[in-house]
């Protein structure tokens, strides 16, 4: 008896919550058809709009589906991968050149962020990083050298989103004369909810951008389809894709990655380099019920998160350098397989002089890897991994520690070690608080750690060698001067260093 009263319970609870997720998903359904009905004069926008909407749709209704079902991972289930599913840079046959496969190569760059974050505006790949270089500029030339040694014509795909579709079409001109091939895409739009009524936030094709978001780089295998850029890849001939972040200067093509994919008839390879303490909320591979998946830190139960961190638990992590077998992401796409978990990315905008929480739905690219067949790890050198996500980041970038070669960054050979840790504080947040007080980029070829807090300002040829840690006062400053040598030093308080 007290089985069947358990039984009835945990029914009403499932009945309620799916009564609630079908008004709710029915709800959002009638508010897309009116948004739709609101492009009337363009057939082909009005198509494309209906499915990008229907594409929005299909994320909404699982996200209310894992939101009831609390669609987490089990943690007991969670295991290291396996010798086959994660395998070690090193192991891989040494190629000598053999180019033979570049013919089926296309690259890839997710090219949709702005630099708001780093104080720019405009997309993030406009930043100078490098002998008046910009990430676009680092990524074109390093293609441009590649066809040019080999006799090639690799193409280079850019995936933009509305936020930086125009500005990049308008900057890609001046490559023109270059001998690459870029070919420029967008990813979906979709509309923001209100996190309150689980409604849409615009009623109108034209309502203004905060209504919108790009859905994440997840979105690339329907955006490539829909797009006509993954057909025309395969008419071409194309059969690998080479996917990484447009602020990654280490993601250079690896002809030993490359040929180990098209040898091994791997669908999908991620590649993963070692944690640092610094990387230690990066995802990292497990294995789960028989199938290689990616953990990130968001599907991890509170009571695990030290347990995440421990770099010697999880030693390696996703560095979003992906690549990808085309005619899998066409039978994929093409069979609604894809189902990567959904992220729920909470946002607020201003609506009347009011903040109102928003939800971005988004999914992760790295997350497809368990519907790819022979998906597998390949553990790098930390060299492929050289993000630029701060002002830090990019005080390493433009520093004598590496020199620039075909626009790819390479390593001053006399460096040994790790990369220096280097923490700059909030007065260095925008790149132009770091451009005016870091005008000139101190040598750190010896550096293994710095921190700078406050205001301080760096003169010119200045080195910097082992720990060394400037904090500076409020309301006061710190300036050190031309040629000063700093070596496992501590500075703090209210500074002048007198030339010497």
């Amino acid at each position: 008896m007290s089985y069947q009263k358990k039984h009835i319970k945990t029914h009403s609870t499932y009945a309620f919550e799916n009564n609630t997720n079908a008004v709710a998903a029915s709800q959002m359904r009638n508010a897309l058809n009116k948004l739709a009905d609101s492009v009337r004069d363009d057939e082909n926008l009005r198509n494309r709009f209906e499915n990008e909407l229907d594409s929005f749709f299909s994320v909404f209704r699982r996200y209310l589906v894992e939101k009831s079902s609390g669609n987490t991972l089990l943690w007991e289930k969670i295991k290291s991968p396996t010798q086959e599913e994660v395998i070690d840079y090193g192991s891989l046959k040494p190629t000598h050149d053999d180019i033979s496969n570049l013919s089926k190569l296309a690259v890839l760059k997710l090219n949709g962020g702005l630099g708001t974050s780093m104080g720019c505006v405009g997309p993030k790949s406009v930043i100078e990083v490098r002998d008046g270089n910009t990430f676009l500029d680092l990524s074109v030339r390093q293609i441009e050298y590649l066809n040019r040694q080999y006799d090639s014509d690799v193409p280079l795909l850019l995936m933009n989103s509305f936020n930086t579709d125009k500005d990049t079409e308008h900057l890609i001109k001046k490559y023109s004369a270059n001998r690459i091939r870029i070919r420029p895409f967008n990813q979906s739009r979709f509309p923001r909810v209100f996190k309150d009524s689980l409604l849409p936030v615009p009623s109108h094709y034209d309502d203004e951008l905060d209504s919108w978001y790009p859905p994440g780089h997840g979105d690339l295998f329907e955006s490539l389809h829909a797009s006509g850029e993954l057909d025309a890849l395969l008419a071409q001939g194309r059969e690998i894709l080479f996917v990484s972040n447009g602020d990654n200067l280490g993601a250079t093509v690896d002809f030993k990655i490359l040929n180990h994919m098209i040898e091994t008839g791997a669908e999908y390879i991620m590649e993963l380099t070692d944690k640092t303490r610094a990387d230690v909320k990066g995802g990292t591979l497990i294995s789960y019920d028989g199938q290689v998946r990616l953990l990130e830190v968001a599907q991890v139960p509170k009571e695990h998160i030290d347990e995440f961190k421990n770099i010697r638990k999880f030693k390696n992590f996703n560095t979003n350098n992906l690549w990808i077998n085309l005619k899998a992401v066409k039978r994929l796409v093409e069979s609604s397989s894809l189902s990567m978990e959904i992220i729920p990315n909470q946002k607020t905008i201003k609506r009347g002089g009011q903040e109102i929480n928003v939800l971005q739905l988004e999914t992760a690219c790295g997350a497809a890897i368990r519907y790819f067949e022979g998906a597998h790890g390949v553990v790098v050198p930390r060299t492929r991994f050289l993000p630029v996500k701060t002002c830090s980041d990019l005080l390493l970038v433009k520093s004598d520690l590496f020199f620039l070669e075909h626009g790819s960054l390479k390593l001053d050979p006399s460096r040994f070690g790790p990369n220096p840790l280097i923490k700059l504080g909030s007065h260095y947040k925008k790149v132009s608080d770091f451009n005016g007080r870091i005008p000139h980029i101190p040598k750190i070829v010896e550096l293994d750690h710095l921190t700078i807090t406050g205001n301080v300002n760096l003169g010119k040829n200045v080195t910097l060698k082992g720990t060394v840690i400037i904090v500076c006062s409020d309301g006061q400053s710190i300036d050190i001067p031309n040629g000063s040598v700093l070596e496992n030093v501590v500075i703090t308080g209210n500074l002048q260093i007198l030339e010497h």
